[in-house]
């Protein structure tokens, strides 16, 4: 099983229609497992947001 090692929650705001009718919304993180090599050269599974996974693309 991945660990979720993310530290990132659901963004919630106010969905705002042409009437002005305020009803909330929630826009969820969009977690992904992915295998990342630890120190020893293990493989872990992880979950991490998009963006981190971008992230840790960009820096290796």
């Amino acid at each position: 099983m991945a660990k979720n090692i993310s530290n990132k929650k659901t963004n919630r705001a106010n969905n705002r229609p042409n009437c002005l009718k305020v009803t909330k919304k929630s826009q969820k993180v969009n977690l992904q497992q992915v295998r990342i090599k630890d120190i020893n050269g293990n493989i872990i599974k992880v979950r991490l947001s998009a963006r981190e996974i971008r992230t840790l693309k960009n820096a290796a």
